[in-house]
């Protein structure tokens, strides 16, 4: 089938898991149509403004900011100027709609897609949102009676949206993200120096890491690291938390130099397909991509969900899968006690480790981004 070269202008952004769903989604068009052109519009000093130029594309970045709860001086002066940032931002989005002409635009989620879609809806403009979590946010919730489309990646979405409008198309996620086979586990071995002789757990954060995970895996390591027999731990503790983590294990290698045999850290996974292959069992976050990502792979995942998250959006997302016997959860006030305990438990059961394989991979939707791209079409 032929397609058609577009204009199509995505918004959103504010963290990872807004924008490499819609650089997913605009690297799709493109490979469908190299000529179709695409213009992202991100909040200013947020994190698209960086990641959407690496990635090759054009972005204009809005004035809009969101409301603080927390009571300072600063944040105080930010939520008096927020009405004036939404118009501004609002009068920008529709100055940028006339001048670029898009045949369609597309949300993605955080207070950037707003003034921008409700400025398409308004002038015409068939639109389209993505929600990648199985708690809607805010922005879609508005959104989602004014636009045409709209993409999920969970069930049970009608409680947010019109039934009618919802598509169920999952995550857009690197095409890298695939069912783990065993000479990738081989290379993910070699890649972070794990023994081949012994189990894995990789321990991840999200991309910025988790003061919690890593005062989780200290409390353990200074411990000994009880139950670590025949275990070694791949863990990714962050940019931000590297030199204080690197302090700790210089002691605790003077301390006990057999813990380098048991824990390889890191504060940034390159080859995050390989660290995933690599794991007999992973501890996560469970941001929307990471769910994704981790049912794309087919592995035996140990929910810890965020709580500094909107609207409690990672405990739904990890419910989701935990209701289909496709993952395990710990609460993260109890993460403490029970994090790496329940991981090395679980190592024990290649039963019950198979069964959320099994589980996770058919909860998976690889063919995401392609999905969303004929929805597009479709509008057009």
């Amino acid at each position: 089938m032929e397609h058609k070269a577009l204009r199509v202008i995505i918004s959103g952004g504010g963290t990872g898991g807004h924008i490499f769903p819609a650089i997913s989604i605009a690297n799709k068009l493109k490979e469908l149509n190299p000529e179709t052109e695409i213009l992202f519009v991100g909040a200013k000093g947020k994190m698209e403004m960086e990641k959407v130029p690496a990635a090759g594309y054009k972005i204009v970045g809005l004035p809009i900011t969101g409301l603080q709860r927390k009571l300072t001086v600063k944040n105080i002066l930010n939520d008096l100027s927020v009405p004036f940032r939404i118009l501004e931002s609002l009068r920008k989005s529709r100055s940028l709609i006339k001048k670029f002409k898009p045949d369609v635009a597309v949300g993605v989620g955080g207070y950037a897609s707003a003034p921008l879609l409700m400025a398409a809806t308004r002038m015409g403009i068939p639109s389209l949102i993505q929600e990648q979590n199985g708690f809607a946010g805010l922005t879609n919730k508005k959104l989602g009676g004014k636009v045409q489309s709209i993409c999920v990646a969970f069930e049970g979405m009608e409680k947010f949206f019109p039934k009618e409008k919802i598509v169920m198309s999952g995550n857009p996620i690197r095409s890298v993200f695939v069912p783990c086979t065993p000479q990738m586990k081989a290379d993910g071995e070699k890649e972070y120096g794990l023994d081949p002789s012994k189990k894995h757990i990789f321990i991840v954060g999200g991309s910025l890491g988790s003061a919690k995970f890593n005062a989780c895996v200290r409390k353990w390591i200074s411990e000994d690291c009880p139950g670590a027999d025949g275990v070694d731990v791949l863990w990714q503790c962050g940019k931000l938390y590297k030199p204080e983590v690197d302090k700790f294990m210089e002691a605790q290698f003077q301390r006990n130099p057999s813990i380098k045999d048991t824990i390889k850290y890191s504060d940034f996974i390159g080859r995050m397909e390989l660290a995933y292959a690599a794991a007999d069992v992973i501890i996560s976050r469970s941001g929307a991509s990471s769910v994704s990502e981790l049912c794309a792979a087919h592995k035996a995942v140990i929910f810890v969900p965020s709580p500094n998250v909107a609207e409690d959006h990672q405990t739904h997302n990890a419910m989701a899968l935990v209701r289909q016997d496709a993952a395990m959860i710990v609460k993260d006030s109890e993460a403490m006690e029970k994090m790496i305990p329940t991981a090395l438990e679980l190592l024990k059961d290649p039963d019950k480790i198979k069964v959320l394989e099994e589980n996770a991979g058919k909860m998976a939707l690889p063919d995401a981004a392609m999905t969303i791209a004929s929805e597009i079409y479709k509008l057009v």
